[in-house]
């Protein structure tokens, strides 16, 4: 874990870093899907949503940093694909058009990256699958060990059950069925629930890990259970969560209600009381062991010391695959100030403001 000074600084990095690639290199984010690309300097990046912050405010910069840090005349081409698998091929092609040599990609549906990636190692075009893991002959893949996060999340909603664990039934309301992840989350959760809960009362999957779909599935959970008929909630993440707890809240319901992400709003409903817990991932070393591996790519070079561990494709055609995975964290409100102020992802301003400035101080938050 890196300390705050070093994180204060690769953060400053970055705000730096897109200034420069402005002034250097023409754009260095958005939706810059026109022109050049084929010099051997420039890298695409590909995000697959919007409605999860992490991707615009973390993931994004602290990958063009890298980069900039690592290969000062090379240029970072990126695009959003606001969860529309459709425009996100469209992004990739016009990559691929325009002689761009190697991808991260963070797929909306990995199911349908396969023809993509095919076709783009005819080109000559590596691809590296960032957080998410895409089918087809990637190169390397960056991530989670994302089972062990969903183990994580059922162990935290037990603690948070307490006593009245084995008698309780759960609501599972489980991120979106595109997302290679997804089932990944589920399955360890499951594999912690299933045994140390009564019974799971209720689960969905929710398309686009949609929040205003999470409370639509919540509120209709409530009226066939009951407002007795469950005693905590399993969220995959923390937007989502926002959605189940104000289905709750309306209905005067308070039960557990785990997330993952550790947004900034999750964080703050966690002092409040109305969220028991999130799960906090360091995207700080993924984004730059995916930035890293992207560049000796780009130059031809090894880097093989970046990815310690292998897997295979969610369809199992595809072996082996080069992979580094970064463990991951519970987060309550005893740990918030050591785990995310203490790393510099959200100072204790941005987290307290004056709706949480009692929350705050009772938890020690300065």
């Amino acid at each position: 874990m890196k300390n705050a000074t070093t994180r204060r600084i690769v953060i400053g990095t970055a705000a730096l870093s897109m200034a420069v690639s402005l002034a250097a290199c023409g754009k260095a984010g958005g939706d810059d899907t026109a022109g050049g690309g084929g010099d051997g300097r420039t890298i695409g990046l590909l995000l697959p949503e919007n409605k999860t912050t992490r991707y615009e405010t973390f993931d994004r910069p602290l990958i063009e940093a890298k980069v900039r840090q690592l290969c000062g005349d090379c240029e970072v081409k990126y695009s959003n694909a606001a969860q529309q698998s459709d425009t996100q091929k469209k992004q990739f092609d016009a990559l691929v058009t325009q002689g761009v040599k190697v991808i991260i990609l963070d797929s909306v549906d990995y199911k349908a990256t396969k023809s993509w990636v095919r076709q783009a190692e005819k080109k000559g075009v590596e691809v590296v699958a960032y957080d998410r893991l895409a089918e087809g002959p990637i190169s390397a893949y960056v991530s989670y060990d994302n089972e062990k996060i969903g183990r994580l999340q059922g162990e935290a909603l037990v603690k948070a059950l307490g006593a009245k664990a084995a008698e309780s039934g759960v609501v599972m309301i489980n991120g979106s069925p595109t997302d290679p992840n997804a089932p990944f989350f589920k399955k360890g959760a499951h594999s912690v629930l299933d045994t140390r809960v009564k019974k799971i009362v209720y689960e969905q999957d929710i398309p686009d890990w949609s929040p205003d779909e999470a409370n639509k599935k919540m509120g209709a959970a409530i009226d066939s259970l009951g407002k007795g008929g469950f005693q905590g909630v399993y969220s995959a993440n923390d937007g989502m969560a926002g959605g189940i707890i104000t289905a709750l809240n309306k209905r005067g319901i308070k039960v557990p209600v785990g997330g993952q992400d550790s947004e900034l709003a999750g964080l703050q409903r966690i002092l409040k009381g109305d969220q028991a817990f999130t799960i906090y991932k360091q995207i700080e070393p993924e984004a730059e062991t995916a930035a890293e591996i992207a560049v000796r790519l780009l130059k031809g070079k090894k880097f093989d010391d970046l990815t310690p561990t292998q897997v295979d494709s969610l369809s199992g055609e595809f072996k082996g695959i080069p992979a580094r995975l970064y463990d991951a964290q519970v987060v309550t409100g005893e740990n918030v100030a050591s785990t995310i102020i203490a790393d510099q992802v959200y100072k204790a301003a941005e987290i307290c403001t004056p709706e949480y400035k009692a929350a705050c101080e009772a938890a020690g938050i300065k």
